[in-house]
């Protein structure tokens, strides 16, 4: 038989502190986690409520670092990044915030360099093909269709 080892809410908060100390968490990633764990709904209300106000736990502080580490390093476009906060239930609000993170030029700037990037890996050689091949790869990292639709059609293929 194999029995998963209990916790006290002491020790259970302790590991928690750890989690959320690695690494920015947001709620809904902590109570998924302490449900792991075994806890029972009392103690993981009391849990959150204690990382919350010792400062473990702020969903906007994640939200802001999750959007720029995201867009920074993963190259993801605004709706992937606001799609990706909502399977994490994130409030609207804060998906505001986090999304204002992103400098405008920056965004723009990177989306040129994935575009040029995406191009040179390609070998097919109708124009339209390309296009659309760039596009499909710029949708699936959640870039917005108007802005990835202005840049194609100025490309010289």
């Amino acid at each position: 038989m194999h029995y998963k080892k209990s916790y006290t809410i002491q020790e259970a908060k302790q590991k928690l502190e750890a989690y959320c100390s690695y690494q920015d968490r947001c709620h809904f990633e902590v109570v998924q986690k302490l449900k792991q764990m075994n806890m029972i709904p009392s103690a993981v209300e009391q849990i959150v409520a204690q990382l919350i106000s010792d400062e473990f736990l702020n969903e906007t502080r994640f939200s802001k670092s999750f959007a720029r580490g995201k867009f920074r390093i993963k190259k993801w476009g605004k709706i992937r990044i606001e799609n990706e906060l909502k399977i994490r239930q994130i409030s609207q609000y804060n998906i505001r915030l986090a999304l204002r993170e992103i400098d405008e030029h920056e965004y723009l700037t990177t989306l040129d360099d994935l575009i040029k990037k995406r191009k040179a890996q390609i070998s097919e050689t109708h124009p339209l093909k390309v296009k659309k091949k760039i596009a499909d790869y710029l949708f699936y990292r959640g870039w917005e269709s108007h802005l990835v639709f202005d840049k194609i059609n100025q490309l010289k293929l």
